[in-house]
């Protein structure tokens, strides 16, 4: 079996810097960050049904991902000799994200041949916290929540763990108010640093510069953190920080820094660490005749966003990215191996790479199964793997 456990490239004296800047921040943003929670959750996106207790059959619509299944070589331990049932308890936004992780997610739950039910409950925290309720009286052996509001699903999350249903999360942060479940992420504040020191590379230090992002989700308030550290030890002059989660991110956000570009024309470098919010940014630079001009550095990944990043003249330079479908994958495995007693951790983070404009041209790479193909480190295979269980891989 190999399990990844918390991890980070940083020294523990700057791992425990940065946390404590992220919890202080968070006093801060407690009233902004509720509200902002009622929109949108992280970057990412999902079309799924909104009606609860979709089945195995509901793997979003418009994704085609297929996953390749290995082969199992030992028999599966308990639970697995009998039914398992799992619920899914989603909180999905705009971007490709969402429907990308559902996919894989959904695959990884019908190769393991358990039952499973997955509610969505599309930007609103109240049927979130509904839909967690139905979960929890419908006798399921395990619940994973996907996003949410830490305020909302924390007390729902003790409860299930109160009545012995195992919980496994994804970019929520409950570190503090639910600490008994399985919590799992992106690695952030890895993913940040990788994009932003190539952003250093290219730019150089002392320059102009514009952000992105909004304060009150997990994954983005930890982007931010690394943001002012190089923000600081760069000499970047943040010109204007603008953001906003809409049921439209990219085009609300496009007019956001549209506006943002004409009062500083200046800026030869923006930041935005969600890839709607970047598609957004490319939009207004180009609206303003300002590709050559100003750069796009952003995180996360999709057949979208290689479209953008690979057009002519595209301003968006380098992404920091998982891959979202291999992600849902290995959450599930990540539920599959707590109920058979085989984790020892209570914090998993999954590792992503950088991918660069140069590297997308310089490979052919036009959509997810070339990336895929010359970066094989995306599929994480080995993560979250056993022999008894039939890894899906992307």
């Amino acid at each position: 079996m190999t399990v990844w456990g918390k991890r980070s490239l940083l020294p523990a004296s700057n791992i425990k810097e940065r946390e404590t800047k992220l919890a202080n921040k968070k006093l801060k943003l407690a009233l902004s960050g509720a509200a902002i929670f009622a929109l949108l959750l992280t970057g990412c996106t999902q079309e799924a049904s909104e009606d609860a207790g979709a089945t195995s059959s509901a793997a979003s619509g418009g994704n085609t991902d297929t996953g390749e299944t290995t082969e199992v070589t030992a028999t599966a331990p308990a639970p697995f000799d009998g039914t398992v049932k799992i619920a899914v308890v989603e909180n999905s936004g705009a971007g490709d994200y969402f429907q990308q992780f559902r996919n894989g997610a959904t695959q990884q739950l019908e190769a393991m041949g358990v039952e499973f039910e997955i509610y969505d409950a599309q930007a609103d925290n109240a049927k979130q916290a509904t839909d967690m309720e139905t979960a929890i009286g419908s006798g399921v052996d395990g619940i994973i929540v996907r996003h949410g509001n830490s305020d909302t699903m924390c007390p729902l999350i003790n409860d299930a763990l109160d009545k012995g249903i195992p919980v496994v999360i994804y970019d929520v942060e409950i570190s503090d108010c639910a600490p008994r479940a399985i919590e799992t992420s992106q690695s952030d504040f890895d993913l940040a640093e990788t994009v932003l020191t190539q952003m250093a590379a290219d730019m150089g230090t002392g320059i102009n510069v514009g952000y992105v992002n909004v304060f009150g989700i997990a994954p983005l308030d930890r982007r931010h953190v690394i943001w002012e550290e190089f923000k600081t030890a760069n000499d970047w002059n943040e010109k204007f920080f603008v953001g906003k989660f809409t049921n439209s991110v990219a085009t609300d956000n496009a007019q956001l820094v549209d506006a943002a570009l004409k009062a500083n024309s200046d800026v030869t470098a923006i930041f935005a660490p969600y890839d709607e919010f970047t598609k957004g940014v490319v939009s207004a630079i180009e609206q303003n005749g300002m590709e050559g001009k100003v750069a796009a550095y952003g995180i996360d990944i999709s057949n979208a966003d290689i479209e953008v990043m690979t057009a002519e003249n595209s301003p968006w330079k380098a992404t920091a990215a998982t891959d979202p479908n291999a992600i849902g994958a290995a959450v599930v495995r990540t539920m599959l191996l707590h109920l058979a007693g085989e984790l020892d951790e209570n914090e998993y983070q999954f590792p992503g790479v950088l991918v660069t404009q140069d590297f997308l041209k310089d490979n052919g790479v036009a959509n997810m199964d070339d990336l895929r193909s010359v970066l094989p480190a995306l599929g994480l295979s080995e993560v979250m793997a056993a022999d008894w269980i039939p890894v899906v891989t992307f």
